[in-house]
């Protein structure tokens, strides 16, 4: 996971409800270059619609790697690793929900923000650390953690924007990934263009691939 998200550094995050919406902006986002997805635990039809997705991802593009997010509870992560998720994320570190992945193989994404918690967490066993929520933070404070934590993998997350500028000021201050909440890439939510997604992502593969 770590050489493919080293690669491909931007990561989709996002819920819908309905399968096939969630299914089209997947398509879009891959077909942009994105080979990470994060499909977010936040409605009742969430294991429903990460099935159809895991169906489609392994018939269409069995190169992507989808994982699930929003995750708080050992028995939520054991649900979505039986449904298939190639990687947990989390808001917050839960050691039992690490433990459930490092006994399945998985890799764990957890969220922290100060250092003594991103080092926690990476002693727990986190493969990447989710620093959250990035609109609170600004790119120096990962430029100050580069210091005592210069080969720690970190994965920023909350209020990315989508723009040249933004990206190349995380990247530079030594960011490994970025997730991004994939409704960013366009303004009206009801009304998608998803060709115009695709552009947009892979104007933004373009800018993050150059770091």
């Amino acid at each position: 996971m770590l050489t493919t998200l080293s690669q491909y550094p931007l990561v989709p995050v996002f819920f819908h409800p309905d399968a096939l919406y969630a299914q089209n902006l997947v398509q879009a986002c891959y077909e942009g270059g994105m080979r990470l997805v994060e499909f977010t635990n936040r409605g009742p039809e969430a294991p429903a619609v990460f099935t159809h997705l895991r169906q489609f991802t392994r018939q269409r593009y069995p190169d992507l790697l989808l994982g699930i997010g929003t995750i708080y509870t050992a028995a939520e992560a054991e649900l979505f690793i039986g449904l298939g998720a190639d990687f947990v994320v989390q808001p917050v570190t839960v050691p039992a929900v690490g433990e459930v992945c490092k006994r399945h193989n998985i890799p764990w994404i957890p969220g922290a923000m100060t250092p003594t918690e991103i080092f926690r967490a990476l002693e727990l066993g986190a493969t990447v650390t989710k620093v959250f929520p990035g609109i609170a933070l600004k790119p120096d404070f990962i430029k100050a953690l580069r210091g005592p934590m210069p080969k720690a993998p970190l994965m920023v997350n909350g209020g990315i924007e989508p723009t040249e500028e933004c990206l190349n000021a995380w990247f530079e201050a030594g960011a490994t990934a970025l997730g991004m909440g994939a409704l960013q890439f366009f303004q009206d939510k009801e009304m998608v263009d998803f060709d115009l997604v695709r552009e947009k992502v892979a104007a933004l593969m373009a800018v993050a691939q150059k770091r």
